[in-house]
């Protein structure tokens, strides 16, 4: 009974099988082949193309040229790497479409003019949230004041000449410390979060945390001038009167370099954020570029007749504003280190600073100018916004991911409404406005472990990624030099080992008479030359006539 109702449940099942094998009518009408619920094939099967440019957006270098890989092993892990490189800027772009803001810029009516539209008029056009972003704080006693805001655009530092220093959540207008250090202040800087600042006063460098708690009094670094902080190396980079750049590793407290720049007062400063490389303007009309390893300049560029007065980079690392004594604003593109604009100023840049969309803020006097167009070699820059604060701005500062430039005065602070400064869109795993405080401890841990070291820091950090494609007579070369012999060169003969009773030393003797053969008639062959060549000279100068000298005997020479 057992066996009977195995066989017939087997049987049950293979004729089930085939009865879902066979085809119905409504499949055999459609040619067999169904395809959801209509039964219908998809005219476009596949994914959607990706236009070309939207992908270059996401694509992080070119591919590199490399010679092919000896191991199977490593060519693998080289083709899988760059499926997944290619698989993630083609889902990037795919997902691209479903970022909810979008940038915009200030759209004038024909013959209307967008510098001539006031604060006022954008704070009534735009909704309560964003024109509650331009506002004024009445700072009269310890101005004018230095400005700082964070990486994700959350968080407000001011310093005061004066010794005020206050950090504050702008947007909720949370005061989260305020202290005077009773000494005067030059600079001020977040270091890598909203819980750790850093303050230049007149005598040293202090450090301060969120409370306005002294942690620690860096007396290496006294008379600090500027500050700028590399987020990716944890480095705290900063200029002093005594010409002298100086770098702090924030992870150890400690010093990673000190370089005479022999440059005079350094009053100047800016950062490339795409290379991390520090850029110092001198009262000589050079920029010079630095890195912590290396104690000379990179680049050393003349940008003025006169002395520099401000610097800044954009966020892409192509390029660089500069203002001078001459009152002149030039834009450089640093990839060919040459000037692609130039402005003359009624009264010349005090301060510049580039958004995150490429506008470019300059302080000229007590007015505070945005000028749209930067880099293109077509045309000068276009003025897009202009504002007067109530005292000469003594610093400027874009907000990331907002649409707000900050500009600290000797009355205070003004921020101030710009559209279309900011990126739209924020990526929450980088820099996340809205994140708790265990997502930014976790954050730091991540940070801290993928630290980049300082001594990577170059002009090109594409060189980093790529292969060495030396010339194998290179490579032999410098393995010669390094081991001292040339391992592939020819040594002596050794026959192969061959069966037994074979004639191993017969086959060598064999070979070393041939070599002696062969040097031998080379030697016989000189030597004939040599010969011919000497009796034929004899010949020439003797003309056949004259007679041989006489021997002289082994006794003449004792003869007077």
């Amino acid at each position: 009974m057992a066996a009977a109702a195995v066989v017939s449940g087997g049987r049950s099942r293979s004729l089930l099988r085939r009865h879902r094998a066979e085809p119905g009518p409504a499949a055999a009408s459609n040619g067999g082949d169904s395809n959801g619920v209509s039964g219908r094939q998809d005219p476009f099967p596949g994914p959607a193309p990706l236009p070309r440019r939207r992908l270059r957006r996401f694509l992080r270098g070119g591919a590199e040229k490399a010679p092919r890989a000896s191991s199977q092993r490593l060519r693998w892990h080289l083709k899988l790497g760059g499926q997944r490189e290619a698989a993630a800027a083609a889902r990037a772009a795919r997902l691209d479409l479903l970022l909810p803001e979008e940038p915009g810029f200030l759209e004038p009516d024909p013959g209307e003019d967008t510098s001539t539209v006031t604060q006022g008029d954008i704070a009534e056009a735009v909704d309560i949230a964003s024109a509650a972003k331009h506002f004024e704080l009445r700072l009269e006693q310890f101005g004018p004041y230095r400005l700082d805001y964070t990486r994700n655009g959350r968080h407000l530092l001011l310093g005061g000449r004066r010794g005020h220093v206050a950090a504050m959540d702008w947007q909720t207008k949370r005061l989260m410390c305020e202290i005077n250090v009773m000494e005067t202040v030059t600079d001020v800087a977040w270091l890598h979060t909203e819980s750790l600042l850093a303050v230049a006063q007149r005598r040293w460098l202090h450090v301060y945390d969120a409370q306005g708690l002294e942690l620690n009094v860096l007396k290496r670094f006294p008379a600090v001038l500027r500050l700028q902080f590399l987020p990716y190396h944890f480095l705290l980079a900063t200029a002093n009167a005594q010409g002298f750049l100086q770098y702090l590793d924030v992870t150890v407290g400690q010093e990673v370099a000190a370089i005479c720049t022999r440059g005079g007062r350094l009053g100047v400063m800016a950062q490339n954020p795409a290379n991390a490389v520090v850029h110092l303007g001198h009262s000589n009309g050079t920029v010079t570029l630095w890195s912590p390893s290396v104690p000379e300049p990179l680049l050393r560029v003349l940008c003025h007749r006169g002395a520099l007065r401000a610097l800044a980079v954009d966020p892409t690392g192509t390029y660089m504003a500069s203002a001078g004594l001459d009152r002149k604003l030039r834009v450089w593109d640093l990839r060919a280190l040459r000037a692609l604009q130039e402005l003359v100023l009624p009264q010349g840049a005090g301060h510049l600073a580039f958004s995150q969309r490429g506008l470019l803020a300059a302080a000229c006097g007590d007015l505070l100018q945005v000028y749209k167009g930067v880099g293109k070699a077509a045309a000068p820059p276009q003025l897009y916004l202009c504002h007067r604060p109530p005292r000469p701005p003594h610093g400027l500062r874009f907000c990331p991911f907002e649409d707000v430039l900050g500009a600290g005065h000797g009355q205070g602070f003004t921020s101030v409404l710009v559209p279309g400064a900011g990126e739209a869109n924020f990526d929450a795993l980088e820099n996340n406005p809205y994140r708790s405080r265990r997502q930014r401890q976790e954050w730091e841990v991540k940070a801290l472990l993928e630290k980049i070291p300082a001594e990577l820091i170059t002009l090109d950090p594409g060189l980093l990624g790529r292969v060495d494609t030396a010339s194998l007579q290179q490579k032999r070369d410098e393995r010669i030099q390094r081991l001292g012999f040339d391992p592939q060169a020819k040594g002596k003969f050794q026959p192969r080992r061959r069966a037994k009773g074979s004639g191993v030393l017969q086959r060598k003797r064999k070979v070393q008479q041939q070599e002696q053969r062969a040097v031998i008639r080379q030697s016989v062959e000189q030597r004939e030359e040599e010969r011919k060549k000497k009796k034929k000279k004899e010949e020439e100068e003797g003309g056949g006539g004259a007679p041989p000298p006489a021997k002289r005997g082994a006794l003449e020479r004792f003869k007077k």
